[in-house]
């Protein structure tokens, strides 16, 4: 609808995966499948529930009455009874054991930290699906010379595929973060009002070992094999803040990828995509500005941010639990998933199309290769007999001659022809010349990336080839 807010991130950023796992849809017939999950394990753990009510339950499971509930909810001010109302209604044999013992939080948390996992299942997929891009980028580009930079100043040069895995080694690391999160994430289980268990105590007539055994069960049968040991009527919120830790971890990676193609962008080395009929700006028709790199930073921005919230719940919960926590968390953790879900694919988006102008590179890097070759001309000049200390001071005075006449002056850089008409270095402009091969300098900047490739992120991508193969598609 045209007259009321919508959030840009459903609108604008989010997939349509990452939309419907945060959905009102997938997180009621999670519900359901929760109070199956029960019920099956009251009744294999001797509780009076009978496979027919089970059946009917199972028969319902998705076919949610939302107009009923709807209607319950606005009468008695709560959404998960206006939903066990709904469901009983619909499995009238059922309806005096769904819910059995359990707690609002019993649907609630566990549902939350279900959604929560297959949010960052979807965020492994895409992650994997950069760094396959990149790495294809890098493996590319692993002998192309360019200028180095620190502090974005000229430096000892590198290539164009070395600096491309370090936006890769970043992501590398951030799917360590995800796989162990992943790995841990564990369901509240069925504890209680409190998380003392005791009303199903109760139900199972003080048999301790089928109330622990009622937690096991209820997690397998939802595809865990870890509960939380002991909690207060809701799982630790630590659990939310860790996720969002991760997600604020890759959204900073994304952020400095993003930095770097919007400077490269400006030095004219590198562009990001630009469509054929794509308009850079409303008043200058000529310009290409990095639009999807920009909102890479802009939604990270957010996302390192959001982060926060959690936190801040996480601290100020009051003893066995406060309800300050809900509202919160139904605006800060799924927009924290969907903006990371959105910014990796425009990370994808980006990578894949990413036009980089050779030439341009060479001509900035030998401009500048002059002064870092200025070691090895030295050194040529001592083969020659000269004096090393004598060398170093008047190589020292010609390279700030030389860096005036680019700076002040607004010529090109002579270094070279200024060394070869001194004759205390008694080297010609062609044996000065042959020193500026820019694969000179780079280092083991081909073979590090290699080396990366095949001995870390290759097995990684080969481990996990089925997740791959994805395109993003972007608005806007």
């Amino acid at each position: 609808m045209s007259d009321r807010y919508t959030t840009p991130l459903g609108e604008r950023y989010a997939s349509k995966e990452m939309q419907y796992i945060f959905s009102p849809d997938k997180k009621f017939k999670t519900w359901r499948k929760l109070w199956i999950a029960l019920a099956e394990s009251e009744k294999e753990l001797g509780l009076n529930v009978t496979q027919e009510q089970i059946d009917e339950l199972k028969a319902n499971a998705e076919d949610i009455n939302y107009d009923v509930a709807k209607a319950k909810e606005k009468e008695v001010r709560h959404d998960v009874m206006a939903h066990v109302h709904a469901y009983g209604q619909q499995c009238p044999k059922a309806k005096g054991i769904i819910h059995w013992g359990a707690t609002s939080c019993y649907v609630g948390d566990n549902t939350d930290i279900i959604l929560m996992t297959e949010g960052l299942k979807l965020i492994r997929k895409k992650l994997l699906n950069v760094m396959n891009e990149l790495a294809k980028f890098a493996d590319k580009y692993k002998s192309l010379p360019t200028l180095g930079f620190t502090h974005f100043q000229p430096a000892q040069p590198t290539t164009v595929g070395k600096r491309a895995t370090l936006w890769l080694m970043e992501l590398k690391l951030d799917l360590d973060d995800v796989d162990y999160m992943i790995n841990h994430m564990m369901l509240l289980g069925c504890k209680g009002t409190t998380g003392t268990q005791a009303s199903f105590l109760e139900l199972f007539e003080g048999d301790h070992e089928k109330v622990k055994e009622l937690d096991k069960k209820i997690a397998e049968k939802m595809g865990y094999d870890k509960y939380f040991p002991v909690s207060g009527q809701t799982y630790s919120r630590k659990m939310d803040t860790r996720v969002l830790n991760v997600l604020s971890g890759i959204a900073a990676s994304a952020h400095k990828f993003s930095n770097d193609i919007r400077l490269l962008q400006h030095l004219k080395e590198i562009e990001e995509p630009f469509e054929k009929n794509q308009i850079g700006s409303s008043a200058m028709a000529y310009k290409r500005n990095p639009m999807r790199s920009e909102r890479i930073a802009s939604l990270s921005r957010y996302v390192m941010t959001v982060n926060m919230n959690p936190a801040i719940t996480s601290a100020t919960q009051w003893f066995e639990r406060t309800l300050d926590d809900s509202a919160n968390k139904r605006i800060s953790v799924p927009e924290a998933f969907l903006a990371v879900d959105g910014i990796l694919d425009l990370y994808m988006n980006v990578v894949d199309g990413l036009v980089v102008y050779d030439k341009v590179i060479t001509k900035r890097l030998m401009s500048e290769l002059p002064f870092m070759a200025t070691e090895n001309i030295m050194m040529d000049a001592v083969k020659k007999g000269g004096d090393r200390q004598e060398l170093h001071e008047r190589i020292r005075q010609l390279s700030m001659q030389a860096g005036a006449n680019v700076k002040e002056r607004g010529l090109d850089n002579n270094l070279l022809e200024l060394i070869a008409a001194d004759p205390v270095f008694n080297l010609s402009v062609e044996e000065l010349e042959e020193t500026m091969d820019p694969a000179k300098y780079v280092g083991r900047s081909p073979e590090q990336v290699e080396e990366f490739l095949n001995d870390v992120i290759n097995p990684i991508l080969e481990e996990n080839k089925d997740e791959l193969g994805l395109k993003a598609e972007i608005n806007v």
